[in-house]
C-alpha cells in the first residue's frame, strides 16, 4: 500500500494559519509522497497526482485541503484517469474545519490539521477499491410549479426529447407573473412574455400539463423516482368544458369570495375561471362557497312537480352541459402515479401579508401590497388598469411605497428580498406615466439597483419627479380626511419627516410559501436558515437541491427576477438533460452491505430504515437503488450489516487517530 498526502495552500486560505512546512516534514516518514502547492484544485495539481498514479508512486491518496463538497468530484476524476479506483481517495477538510475557524496561533492550528490528515490517513489504509452502480434511467421528468420557471423548464426539456410532468397547484399555469402589467428594466408587457409560455407548453405533445393537482408522495431515487400526484376535483367536466365563463356570471352573489387571482382586492363565484388568460381555460366549482340553489346539492337530484329535473343556474347556463350535479362526484379526486428519472421544484414564492406590520395601519383599504398594486395597474385587474383606490373608487393625489416590509428587519427576515427596489420604481414610473399629476414618494433604507441597465433605470425614476426619501418609516397613521400620514426619516436631511398620502403601498417581503415547505418535507430537500429551498451549493451547484436527481428553479430557491428566474430554470433543465441523456446512470457505491453469514433475520433494520430499502425474508436484503447509505442500519445488534467506504473499521481507525 503506497499513500500519497497532497497538501493545498489554497491561496493563503490555509497558508496563513497552518505551517505547511511544518507538515510536510511531519508526514515525509508516514506517507510514500508528500507534495504540496498552492491551489491543488487547478488542473497543474490535478496532473500531478495523476502523474503519481499513473507511475505506480502511490495508490491511495490523501488530499489535506477543503471541504469534500467542493472538489471531490474534481480530485477523484483524477485517479479514475490514470487506472485507480476514484473511492481509494480521502479529504482531510483542513480549511473550513480548521484553517478559517481558528485565531492566529499557528502552531495549535497546525497541530490540529496533523490530527485531521492522520485520520484520513488511517481510513484510506481500510478503504477498498468499489465501483460505481449503475441503473437504467427513466427518460421522464416531473416539474413541480407552473409558473415562469417550471415552464420554462419544461419547454427546454420536452425541446430535448424528454416526456414532462408539468403539475400546478392552480387550475392555470402562469405564476404570478401572469398577474403583472409590465415587468422591469424595459417595462415590456407581462402577459406578451407569459401568455405565449403557457400556450406553448399546453400545446407541446412532450409535455402533460396536470393544473390544479399537488404532488403527494415520491418514493424512489434518481433515475427512477415514482411520484404520486393528486388532481383535484372540478366538479366541472374538464372534457366537455369550453371556458365560456357562463357558468361563472348566474352564481348568485352570496357565494363570492374574495379573488385570489386579484389578490383580495375584487370578489369571485363559486363556479369560477381563474383568470382571462387562464390555461386551460376551463371553469372550477369551489363546493365550500357553492350555496346550493334550490337545495339541490352535488351528487343528488331534484325534481319538480310534474317530474321535470330541477336544474341550477349554472347548470341552465352551461351550454355544453359540462356541470351535473347529479353526477357522483368523487371529492378526493383523481390519483395519478407515474415515474420519473428527475424532479424539479419550481414552486415560486409568496409575499408577507399587511396584517402582519400593525405599524403600517393594515386595518386601512388604503394601505395595500406592492403585489396588490400590480393588480391594480394591470388592464385585467378590478380598476381595468387606472390608478384609483379601491376604498372609494377615487383617483389619488398622492402615493407612498414603503421598502423593506419585513425584508432587512430582524423581526422577520433579515435578507434582503432583491427585486422590490426595481419593482417599486417600476410601479411608480408607471403611475407617473399614466397619472402625471399624482405626487409618488418612495421611502427606501437604500436603493439597490444591480445589474445591466438597472442603474439607468432608478436614474430615469428621479427625472421623471419621483421623490426617494432614504430612511424607515416608523408608522403610518389614518387622518380624520381619511389621508394617511407617514411617519419617517430622512437620512440625507437628518431629520424625521411626515407625508401626507392617499395610497400606501408596502413592498412586503418574498418568502417561501408553506405548502412548498410541507412538499421539501415529503421528499427530502432541505430548507435553509433563511427559509427557501437549499441548494446543494451556492457556487458549484446552485440549481442541484441536497437530494440526487432533484434540482431547483426560481424563487422557492432565493429571491430573484425575471431574468435570474429564467436563467435558474434553464440551467436547472440543461443539468437534468446531461444526466437523463445516458441510458444508465452512475451512483455512488455507499450503500448498506449484508453479512448473510452474521444475519439471523431479526427484521431490525427493516424496521428502522427510514427509505424502506431493506427487506427481511431468510436474511435482510437491500434494494441497492433505494439505499441512501445513512447508515442508521448499521446499528445491527449482530453487526451484519456495513456501509461500503464507511466502514466500522475505517470509523473506528479515523476515530483512534484524532484522539490517540
Amino acid at each position: 500500500m503506497k499513500i500519497g498526502l497532497y497538501i493545498c495552500h489554497c491561496g493563503r486560505n490555509i497558508a496563513d494559519v497552518v505551517d505547511i512546512k511544518n507538515l510536510i516534514g511531519y508526514f515525509k516518514d508516514k506517507v510514500n509522497v508528500v507534495r504540496d502547492h498552492l491551489f491543488m484544485c487547478s488542473e497543474p495539481a490535478w496532473e500531478m497526482i495523476r502523474s503519481d498514479v499513473t507511475n505506480k508512486l502511490v495508490d491511495r491518496v490523501v488530499i489535506a485541503a477543503c471541504s469534500p463538497y467542493n472538489h471531490e468530484k474534481f480530485f477523484r476524476s483524477a485517479l479514475e484517469t490514470a487506472g485507480l479506483s476514484k473511492y481509494l481517495l480521502e479529504i482531510a477538510n483542513i480549511r473550513e474545519q480548521c484553517s478559517w475557524v481558528h485565531g492566529k496561533n499557528k502552531r495549535e492550528v497546525t497541530e490540529k490539521a496533523k490530527r485531521l490528515i492522520e485520520a484520513a490517513i488511517s481510513k484510506v489504509k481500510t478503504l477498498k477499491p468499489l465501483d460505481d452502480l449503475r441503473f437504467e434511467v427513466e427518460r421522464s421528468v416531473l416539474v413541480i410549479g407552473g409558473g415562469i420557471a417550471g415552464m420554462t423548464a419544461s419547454l427546454d426539456l420536452a425541446k430535448m426529447g424528454f416526456k414532462v410532468y408539468l403539475v400546478e397547484k392552480e387550475p392555470s399555469i402562469g405564476g404570478k407573473l401572469i398577474k403583472f402589467d409590465k415587468i422591469f428594466p424595459l417595462n415590456d408587457c407581462a402577459s406578451c412574455v407569459v401568455s405565449s409560455l403557457m400556450a406553448e407548453v399546453a400545446n407541446n405533445p412532450m409535455i402533460e400539463l396536470i393544473t390544479y393537482a399537488e404532488v403527494e408522495e415520491v418514493d424512489g431515487s434518481f433515475g427512477n423516482f415514482n411520484v404520486k400526484v393528486r388532481k383535484k376535483q372540478t366538479y366541472v367536466d374538464w372534457e366537455k368544458c369550453i371556458g365560456c365563463g357562463a357558468c361563472t356570471t348566474v352564481c348568485p352573489p352570496k357565494a363570492w369570495k374574495p379573488n385570489e387571482f386579484d389578490e383580495g382586492l375584487s370578489k369571485r363565484a363559486a363556479m369560477y375561471i381563474v383568470s382571462p388568460q387562464a390555461v386551460p381555460k376551463k371553469a372550477v366549482h369551489d363546493p365550500e362557497l357553492c350555496v346550493n340553489c334550490g337545495k339541490k346539492k352535488l351528487g343528488t337530484r331534484r325534481f319538480l312537480r310534474g317530474g321535470k329535473e330541477y336544474l341550477t343556474p349554472c347548470e341552465k347556463a352551461c351550454p355544453t352541459k359540462a356541470i351535473d350535479r347529479s353526477k357522483s362526484w368523487n371529492p378526493e379526486g383523481e390519483l395519478l402515479n407515474f415515474n420519473v428519472g428527475a424532479i424539479i421544484v419550481a414552486t415560486g414564492y409568496k409575499v408577507m401579508e399587511k396584517e402582519t406590520f400593525k405599524e403600517y395601519a393594515p386595518h386601512s383599504p388604503n394601505v395595500i401590497t406592492a403585489l396588490q398594486f400590480e393588480r391594480i395597474l394591470s388592464p385585467t385587474g378590478p380598476t381595468g388598469g387606472k390608478v384609483l383606490r379601491l376604498s372609494d373608487g377615487k383617483k389619488p393625489k398622492a402615493i407612498s411605497f414603503i421598502s423593506c416590509v419585513g425584508s432587512r428587519d430582524v423581526r422577520y427576515h433579515t435578507y434582503c428580498s432583491k427585486v422590490c427596489c426595481l419593482y417599486m420604481l417600476k410601479q411608480a414610473r408607471l403611475v407617473k406615466e399614466r397619472e402625471p399629476e399624482i405626487d409618488v414618494y418612495i421611502h427606501v433604507i437604500d436603493v439597490r439597483a444591480p445589474g445591466k441597465d438597472l442603474e439607468e433605470y432608478y436614474i430615469e425614476a428621479r427625472r421623471m419627479g419621483i421623490g426617494v426619501i432614504r430612511g424607515k418609516v416608523g408608522g403610518i397613521e389614518e387622518l380624520p380626511n381619511g389621508r394617511l400620514r407617514i411617519l419617517g426619516f430622512d437620512a440625507d436631511l437628518g431629520m424625521p419627516v411626515e407625508v401626507e398620502v392617499d395610497l400606501v403601498v408596502l413592498a412586503t417581503a418574498i418568502e417561501l410559501p408553506e405548502d412548498s415547505k410541507e412538499l421539501a418535507r415529503k421528499i427530502g430537500i432541505a430548507v435553509d436558515p433563511s427559509g427557501f429551498l437549499k441548494e446543494d451549493h451556492p457556487k458549484l451547484r446552485p440549481v442541484e437541491s441536497t437530494l440526487s436527481g432533484i434540482f431547483l428553479a426560481g424563487c422557492c430557491q432565493g429571491p430573484k427576477d425575471v431574468s435570474e428566474t429564467v436563467a435558474q430554470a434553464k440551467a436547472a433543465a440543461a443539468s437534468v438533460a446531461s444526466l437523463l441523456s445516458k441510458e444508465e446512470i452512475k451512483v455512488e457505491p455507499f450503500i448498506a452491505k449484508v453479512n448473510e453469514k452474521a444475519c439471523s433475520g431479526c427484521g431490525i433494520c427493516e424496521n428502522v430504515c427510514p427509505f424502506n430499502a431493506i427487506k427481511v425474508r431468510e436474511v435482510a436484503v437491500v434494494d441497492e437503488r433505494s439505499c441512501k447509505g445513512c447508515g442508521i442500519c448499521a446499528s445491527c445488534p449482530a453487526k451484519a450489516i456495513d456501509i461500503q467506504g464507511y466502514s466500522a473499521e475505517s470509523i473506528i481507525a479515523e476515530i483512534d487517530a484524532l484522539v490517540g
